[in-house]
């Protein structure tokens, strides 16, 4: 019997093995939670995510756009027929045109600030809305988020505040639904080497300042991620909510 025997869940975003979100299902699977997955359309990525699910034997795997309103509530159905409730949801998903990353923040579009805000922050919420009546004994919401939605950091440029944005949403939401027994989170690991990382700039030169700079002296893990956010996820951290949880050696606390 593991920590998460019984336990249910979906999960939002994994694309490959090398994904935080993978990293962090890996931890739930080990300890008995049943999960459920979506990918982006499109052949080539359920190919990818199925190489991870069909050796666990995932009851759910399916599409999701979500930026389709219809989609996401399809999505969340259909978790609703297959487990019958929802002890926990991963929101692992992001998204903003390179173009507006790259380019100086004050230059960025309205056309790739919107669609950055509505995949980034806006689905987060929507999820929680459609997840609120599945979690009928209480349950854990995660988001992930990153440094640069507090302090500016070189070429995260848009991100920033979008992630702010996030985070903010995160303790708006736990407030609202913690009489309800469900908790929000926003994880907030340092610096990894993710597909989704690859569009940050000078990204080398971030990893090393990392490194240099926590106290613990070394590079956090999707290893390290994946346990710190299953913890959320137990009984133990039932009083624990709207928390932005770093999980970076330290880097957030040194000037």
């Amino acid at each position: 019997m593991g920590l998460f025997s019984g336990k249910k869940g979906l999960v939002l975003g994994v694309a490959n093995d090398y994904s935080i979100a993978w990293a962090i299902s890996q931890k739930l699977l080990a300890e008995g939670a049943d999960i459920g997955f979506t990918h982006l359309p499109g052949e080539k990525m359920e190919r990818r995510v199925r190489k991870l699910t069909d050796p666990i034997n995932a009851k759910l795997v399916t599409p999701c756009d979500v930026q389709k309103d219809d989609d996401v509530a399809r999505v969340f159905k259909e978790a609703g027929e297959v487990f019958g409730s929802l002890d926990f949801v991963l929101h692992s998903i992001a998204f903003a045109p390179l173009d507006d990353i790259r380019c100086n923040f004050v230059d960025c579009s309205r056309d790739g600030f919107l669609p950055a805000m509505e995949v980034s922050c806006w689905s987060f919420i929507r999820m929680a809305r459609l997840a609120e009546p599945l979690m009928k004994d209480g349950g854990a919401l995660f988001c992930m988020t990153y440094y640069g939605a507090h302090m500016v950091v070189e070429h995260y440029n848009m991100m920033g505040p979008v992630k702010a944005a996030l985070e903010s949403a995160t303790r708006y939401m736990a407030a609202e639904l913690g009489e309800k027994g469900i908790r929000v989170h926003a994880i907030s690991p340092g610096p990894l080497k993710t597909r989704a990382a690859s569009g940050i700039g000078s990204f080398d030169e971030l990893l090393r300042k990392a490194e240099e700079k926590a106290p613990m002296n070394r590079l956090v893990s999707i290893d390290d991620v994946g346990l710190a956010t299953a913890y959320l996820a137990t009984d133990a951290a039932r009083l624990i909510t709207g928390e932005t949880l770093y999980i970076d050696g330290g880097y957030h606390i040194i000037d």
